[in-house]
């Protein structure tokens, strides 16, 4: 965890460092400033950190002149000899205040905040890399009397109801019963390559050869392996299917 300190009391300073370093070993310090003029220069240059610890009253002014000249993205613990500016701190979006002379339980207290806070920020980032969206499944099992069958969904090409029955259909032709309801189903593949036509059929998009004109608005498709049921797309799903099949 990086950490910058923010202080133009010499002493208060090194008194935090000897803190920081004889306590909390994961926190390297990257930098120190003295004023509002350093500490807005020193986060245009460099990476931002994980957390600061921000003196209240500087060289040459309040550092909350420091939010109004730079965006400040780490995590901000306040230290001041005044509890007059608590307010303004959380205001500001401090994660913790400290009262000087800082005690040992008090710093604790604030850098556990700012491991919770980073934790957080970690997972929101691999979200963000993941494009939010949901995990779908790439393979699956089937059951054939006493026998396990795996499935590599890449190779399912239809999930559909015949006789109050639900089946798979393959690419190579095979078919199983499967236990799961359409819904079930439905919930677990990616929406970018399958849609449900209708109340008791999902196709693969991949699998689709001919798309034709059939009775009352629908539509009648030909999968490039052959399928056992007819399969119409619903007349409420036609636009629907020719906007997701592009």
């Amino acid at each position: 965890m990086k950490a910058l300190i923010i202080e133009d009391e010499m002493i208060a300073q090194a008194q935090l460092t000897r803190m920081l370093n004889a306590g909390f070993p994961e926190i390297e310090i990257v930098g120190r400033c003295e004023s509002v003029r350093s500490s807005v220069a020193w986060l245009k240059a460099n990476p931002t950190p994980d957390v600061i610890f921000m003196d209240v009253e500087l060289a040459d002014g309040d550092c909350f002149e420091i939010f109004r000249q730079v965006e400040v993205q780490s995590n901000v613990i306040m230290t001041t000899a005044y509890d007059t500016y608590a307010i303004k701190a959380f205001e500001a979006g401090s994660i913790d205040y400290l009262l000087k002379p800082i005690e040992k339980a008090a710093l604790e207290r604030a850098v556990g905040r700012t491991r919770a806070f980073k934790e957080v920020s970690i997972k929101k980032m691999l979200e963000a890399a993941e494009g939010g969206k949901k995990k779908y499944i790439e393979r699956t099992t089937v059951r054939v009397g006493s026998k396990i069958v795996p499935v590599t969904i890449n190779d399912l090409i239809l999930v559909y109801s015949e006789s109050k029955t639900n089946y798979i259909l393959l690419r190579d032709g095979q078919r199983y019963m499967i236990d799961a309801s359409i819904n079930e189903v439905e919930a677990d593949l990616d929406p970018e390559k399958f849609f449900r036509i209708s109340r008791g059929e999902i196709v693969a998009r991949s699998a689709i050869d001919i798309v034709g004109k059939h009775t009352n608005s629908r539509l009648l498709l030909k999968l490039k392996t052959k399928a056992p049921v007819d399969l119409i797309v619903a007349r409420a799903r036609v636009d629907d299917f020719l906007a997701w099949l592009g």
